[in-house]
């Protein structure tokens, strides 16, 4: 486990000696401060975590990382000049180092943490479908290795340094997401976390308000597999052509994955089978496998390659992958839920984006009953935005007998889908979600109708999904 040594070495490049203090955890948030912890303040818009230091210490942490002298309230180590001081003596807990910058400090340890453990890293990044396939693909490893994955949305510049601090001597693999807002954000989450595998799945248009355009995202994803050893494998998605070409940009081996002959690894005959999963064939090489896997809606088998093709990488056999694949049940975002009268919801509400509600539209095409679709906002499209809304709006005439649409750019994909031929009385507009709850209260759903509810995180879609369940 981490201890206060390796805490200073990581911060001075000095080991004082071994002090016996252990660190359970490293958290930011206080109210997750268990004792013995490391509480990392970091100052923000809203909250400073420097406020919170007493309460972390009143809840049994041993030490905080912070950047503010709060020295005339605890007992302060002051680093800010990267040395420990003459005479150095360990301080009596609880007590504060003080840094220059607490996050750096945080990303600092936990670079120097991530190498001194024997462990394989796979990195997971792309617009849709990271934490899915992360899950899947620990499911599969955990058949054979000890595994690690990322918990939640730790998957930035602060979640995954706690997450690299979780690591421990009986890891033997982690599987890491790695989220991107800014070009070079992933290129700093790899000199962290040092992948030998990398992992894309798909270019999108999500978060394209804040970083520009499909180009500027697919350089970042790409970061991932420029950051791969060169005895390292960057397993890329053959059917997505803003992906196939970063084969171009990485020294490590390429490992192909998609339904097209072409890829190393592909799968034909793709069966809906409703919510009992997906049945298709699996080609790999000169074998060839009739698969049956719990996943929701024929876009799963992408997701199901990408974890079959990290088992073969790491050596799994044929046995180990088929289990990994059938124990990797959880849908993570879409839950299927009914409600008292028998209708089923499919509840999408976790986030939303132009390929996420294409699939989930697809999936909803697959199941039999009367369809009606409950779709909201898609935020931080950028210049994709009317594209984007237009896009799910015509794909939804072709699929709902029913459409509502909330929120003020969903007034996009109404529009679009009566324009596509969908009839303007099937048709429902609402500028927000408790509009939406009040026309949704006077209809009675009914056994043999499937509703699909989706929509961006921001717009709360989750509580039209809460008050159809109680109808």
């Amino acid at each position: 486990m981490l201890t206060l040594s390796d805490v200073l070495e990581a911060l001075t490049g000095v080991r004082p000696g071994e002090i016996s203090l252990v660190i359970s955890e490293t958290v930011i948030d206080s109210r997750q401060v268990i004792p013995a912890a490391m509480f990392v303040a970091l100052p923000g818009e809203r909250v400073d975590g420097h406020d919170y230091v007493g309460e972390a210490f009143q809840r049994g942490a041993s030490l905080a990382l912070v950047q503010r002298d709060l020295s005339a309230q605890f007992t302060t180590l002051d680093l800010r000049g990267g040395q420990l001081p003459q005479g150095f003596v360990p301080p009596v807990p609880p007590f504060c180092i003080y840094v220059e910058n607490s996050l750096e400090a945080l990303q600092k340890i936990a670079a120097f943490w991530r190498r001194k453990q024997d462990v394989r890293v796979i990195g997971v990044t792309g617009s849709v479908g990271k934490s899915t396939t992360k899950e899947l693909i620990a499911e599969v490893l955990s058949q054979r290795y000890c595994t690690l994955k990322t918990i939640g949305n730790l998957n930035n510049e602060i979640g995954l340094p706690l997450m690299l601090l979780r690591l421990s001597a009986g890891h033997q693999r982690a599987v890491l997401e790695m989220g991107f807002y800014v070009p070079g954000e992933i290129t700093l989450l790899c000199n962290l976390a040092l992948p030998q595998v990398g992992v894309i799945t798909n270019i999108g248009t999500v978060h394209a308000e804040r970083a520009g355009s499909q180009e500027v995202i697919a350089r970042g994803k790409a970061e991932l597999v420029q950051a791969l050893p060169p005895d390292g494998v960057a397993i890329l998605n053959y059917d997505d052509p803003w992906v196939r070409p970063m084969a171009q940009q990485t020294q490590a081996r390429v490992l192909y994955y998609g339904v097209d002959p072409v890829a190393d690894l592909w799968a034909d005959q793709i069966e809906s089978l409703g919510l009992e999963g997906i049945r298709f064939r699996l080609h790999y090489r000169h074998e060839v496998l009739h698969l049956r896997v719990p996943m929701l809606g024929r876009h799963s088998v992408h997701t199901v390659l990408r974890a079959v093709a990290v088992g073969l990488v790491e050596g799994l056999g044929w046995q180990e992958i088929i289990n990994g694949l059938k124990a990797g049940h959880n849908q993570l975002r879409l839950v299927a839920v009914h409600t008292p009268s028998g209708a089923l919801i499919l509840d999408d509400t976790y986030n939303a984006s132009p390929e996420s509600t294409l699939a989930a539209l697809n999936l909803l095409d697959e199941m039999s009953g009367r369809k009606i679709a409950i779709l909201g906002d898609m935020l931080e499209l950028g210049p994709y935005e009317r594209q984007g809304h237009e896009m799910i709006g015509a794909r939804a005439a072709e699929v709902c007998n029913e459409l509502i649409a909330v929120g003020e750019r969903a007034k996009i994909i109404a529009d679009t889908a009566v324009a596509a031929g969908l009839s303007h009385s099937r048709v429902h507009w609402f500028a927000d979600v408790p509009s939406a709850i009040g026309f949704l209260s006077q209809h009675r759903f009914q056994h043999g109708e499937v509703i699909l509810v989706k929509g961006s995180h921001g717009l709360r879609m989750d509580r039209i999904v809460a008050a159809m369940e109680k109808e």
